[in-house]
């Protein structure tokens, strides 16, 4: 296959080209002035630009793949690579027990899942045999790890209970995860406390992996919090990866100025420190989490079985009006009137609306609606909160050590996976940050953006034969049409494909030919140690 005329990005932040590009066997094998008798396929990219496949560095597809392998909100942005397993939640490792809860957890979509593997590397044979449109870099996260040895114990763990945690640590490096991730922000993952990370951190630098991280505080302990993530690299010499970098509630809004000169400092110091960023003000999470950490501990039938006893509910309606010490709560920073339901599988007519809207509706206090919602949908309630400010935002998509990350599983607006409002980061991360910051408002210059999208986290997480236009280098591109890429989703109607993305190409196959899926599967399950 030829690339012909096209304004070639190569990735590394160097301005265009005009230029072939050649691909046989899968890989580039001439990037220059080609004849195009050559070959019998050719894709004309006159008038287009030429990139590497995007690396999504920060997504939550892990279940999403298993139901929907064509990726199809992700593939039509020019994501070529998803890393999954982020914020602690990985799908693996499992055993019976756990497989019962992260069963429980998946609700309606999770039923339509066989979850048939207990192990790291079982998780990843099954994706392979069925397939994906794109390819697929798993992390470990500490939630399944934890729960394995601990249940949901809100405690240190025994030093047996350490070592067993170092052990599957390891196995799952062994069997092909590129690093840990945590979410400290998040029951069971904050109940791990900074030494008994480093520990599992230091297996991970053992085997070349990274640290990724949803930091213990984005709001209020926000500094504190960007510091542990470098304490942690510090002592377990591992590089770190601060997800979706933000300052969260009005208050803490410009926090990000000295978040980001933290983390400059602790790179001139030698730490590998860098960050990801989303182009919204807005977050995504689920509704669980305006629960105190304390009343998740033994996992989610406990905390439904608190939500129902009245003196419990009760103090738990205290603490999230009052708040309670080394808590970050994200709903009352946010407010009811900027919490959006995103998912509700028994009330689907719920979605699109604000839980002040839904309490004026049922003429309830809004901590009061969500008891009950939580308890009605077995906690899996989707949610999207508005807290950020754009000019924290611009501030980090700026800073030369940030690269993209959607924060979002692979969607569909069809089937299942279409029932839902979801952010819409999950259909235009990508091209938003295209079309509205670099065309539109000239905050990045194209090739700075194509980089932070392919060769940055590439270089992060050692995929030295992806994110580059460049002999030998595995065949993912990206034509596209610099004067219409845009997003096109909406929170009011996200589930719509973006404008401007002509072909992708993964692997040397085409997945997208003129912005239509070929319904190829040509992604493949990459493994850190193989």
């Amino acid at each position: 296959m030829i690339v012909s005329g096209g304004r070639v990005i190569d990735g590394t932040g160097n301005p265009w080209i005009k230029a072939d590009v050649a691909v046989k066997g899968g890989r580039i094998a001439k990037v220059g002035n080609i004849n195009e008798g050559l070959s019998s396929q050719i894709i004309d990219a006159d008038g287009l630009v030429v990139t590497p496949g995007f690396i999504d560095i920060h997504t939550h597809s892990d279940l999403k793949l298993l139901i929907n392998p064509l990726a199809e909100s992700k593939i039509r942005q020019g994501v070529t690579t998803e890393v999954i397993g982020n914020c602690g939640s990985s799908l693996a490792p499992l055993n019976e027990e756990t497989r019962e809860e992260a069963m429980k957890r998946a609700g309606e979509e999770g039923r339509r899942v066989r979850w048939d593997w207990l192990s790291f590397g079982g998780f990843l044979r099954k994706m392979e045999r069925i397939g994906t449109a794109v390819n697929v870099v798993p992390l470990a996260g500490n939630v399944p790890i934890r729960t394995m040895v601990m249940g949901f114990d809100r405690r240190k763990p025994r030093p047996s209970e350490l070592g067993k945690m170092r052990t599957v640590t390891a196995q799952c490096m062994r069997e092909g995860a590129f690093g840990l991730s945590t979410g400290l922000i998040y029951s069971p993952s904050g109940f791990a406390q900074t030494p008994e990370i480093i520990e599992l951190c230091k297996v991970v630098a053992k085997y070349g992996g990274i640290y990724a991280t949803h930091i213990r505080g984005e709001g209020e302990t926000l500094i504190q919090a960007v510091k542990e993530a470098i304490t942690i690299g510090a002592k377990a010499k591992v590089p770190v990866e601060i997800a979706h970098h933000k300052a969260s509630g009005r208050k803490n809004w410009g926090k990000v100025q000295t978040s980001l000169k933290i983390i400059h400092e602790a790179r001139e110091r030698g730490i590998d420190v860098t960050c990801d960023v989303y182009p919204y003000t807005a977050g995504a999470t689920g509704l669980s989490t305006a629960i105190p950490p304390w009343a998740h501990e033994g996992g989610i039938k406990r905390l439904l079985q608190r939500l129902r006893e009245e003196d419990t509910r009760a103090r738990i309606k205290r603490e999230i009006k009052n708040g309670i010490t080394g808590w970050e709560n994200m709903f009352t920073q946010a407010g009811p009137e900027n919490v959006l339901i995103t998912n509700s599988e028994k009330n689907r007519r719920y979605q699109g609306k604000t839980i002040a809207q839904l309490a004026r509706m049922k003429r309830m206090n809004p901590i009061e609606f969500v008891f009950d919602l939580l308890l009605e949908e077995d906690g899996n309630v989707g949610i999207v909160l508005f807290m950020m400010r754009e000019e924290d935002m611009n501030r980090v998509l700026s800073d030369p050590i940030s690269m993209i990350g959607s924060d979002a599983s692979s969607m569909a607006p069809y089937g299942i996976l279409g029932k839902g409002k979801p952010h819409p980061r999950a259909y235009g991360t990508f091209p938003r940050v295209l079309g509205r910051y670099v065309r539109e408002k000239s905050q990045l210059n194209l090739a700075e953006a194509i980089r932070k999208m392919t060769s940055l986290p590439a270089q992060k997480l050692g995929l030295w034969d992806r994110g580059f236009i460049r002999v030998g280098a595995w065949a993912d591109l990206v034509i596209l049409d610099e004067s219409k890429i845009a997003d096109t989703a909406t929170y009011a109607d996200p589930n719509k494909y973006p404008k401007g993305i002509e072909y992708v190409v993964v692997n040397g196959r085409i997945v997208i030919r003129k912005q239509k899926h070929t319904k190829l599967l040509q992604g493949k399950v990459l493994r850190k140690n193989r």
